[in-house]
């Protein structure tokens, strides 16, 4: 018997998964090769932003010696929106119905595929979410980050109208052809605060978004590019969403 239309399984043979990437030479094949133990049909993109640890060198490798693998290489570190921006052009453009985003550092664990894939056969957004029931961050999630994430978070809910739990996090699923409605022409975000902004994109389309848990892991190899510069800048592209949003700007 054949699986059903939205079955994970046959939702896998219609994905891409993306991978942004700076600095992710230890993570990247041990990575690559996890995704396909848990999406073995998808396909799996590489944005790399001209890595000096040689990352790109690794990603042109895989797609060499492995099947359905692309990479994009980009001059310079452009920032995780602009990347996950290419992505979703790329899926578009290539006709994909389904985009998995995850981080290219193993703190998205990808035994978690399924799981958002399984949500997509009701939801056009799935979101890996470490703030409801069932998630939950690893140990090594310093206070800092903890203050940064629980902010932003409840800052995005009040400013844009947000009703999930987790909107700060990457590791998400989308259904390219909602995707495909918005005018990403409107996007602001280069850096963190895109999470939050194609959410809100996403509810203007009338996207159906849902959430599933996950366990944010410590990244295994590399360190972390999140700042406080980043921080703030996300706090000020909410606040200016939001205004937008309040004054009927956004609509349309």
């Amino acid at each position: 018997m054949s699986d059903p239309p939205d079955s994970p399984a046959n939702l896998a043979q219609k994905l891409v998964v993306s991978l942004a990437t700076y600095n992710e030479a230890g993570n990247l094949r041990p990575l690559v090769e996890a995704i396909r133990t848990y999406a073995p049909l998808g396909s799996i993109l590489i944005i790399d932003d001209d890595s000096p640890d040689g990352t790109g060198r690794l990603a042109d490798e895989l797609r060499e010696t492995l099947p359905n693998v692309d990479v994009i290489h980009r001059p310079g570190k452009q920032g995780l929106g602009t990347a996950i921006l290419a992505a979703i052009r790329y899926a578009i453009d290539h006709d994909f119905d389904y985009l998995l985003n995850l981080d290219a550092d193993f703190s998205h664990p990808p035994r978690f595929i399924p799981d958002l894939l399984k949500g997509m056969a009701d939801h056009d957004v799935m979101i890996g979410s470490r703030y409801v029931p069932g998630g939950g961050v690893e140990g090594g999630f310093t206070l800092k980050r903890r203050l940064m994430s629980s902010g932003i978070n409840g800052y995005a809910r009040l400013l844009l109208g947000l009703t999930t739990s987790d909107n700060s996090g990457a590791f998400r699923c989308y259904r390219v052809s909602k995707l495909a409605e918005i005018d990403l022409g409107r996007v602001r975000s280069r850096g963190y605060s895109f999470q939050e902004e194609i959410l809100f994109w996403c509810k203007t389309v009338g996207c159906r978004i849902g959430e599933t848990p996950i366990l944010f892991e410590k990244r295994r190899s590399g360190t972390s590019k999140i700042n406080m510069r980043e921080a703030v800048s996300a706090l000020w592209i909410l606040f200016q969403l939001g205004l937008s949003r309040w004054s009927g700007r956004s609509k349309g």
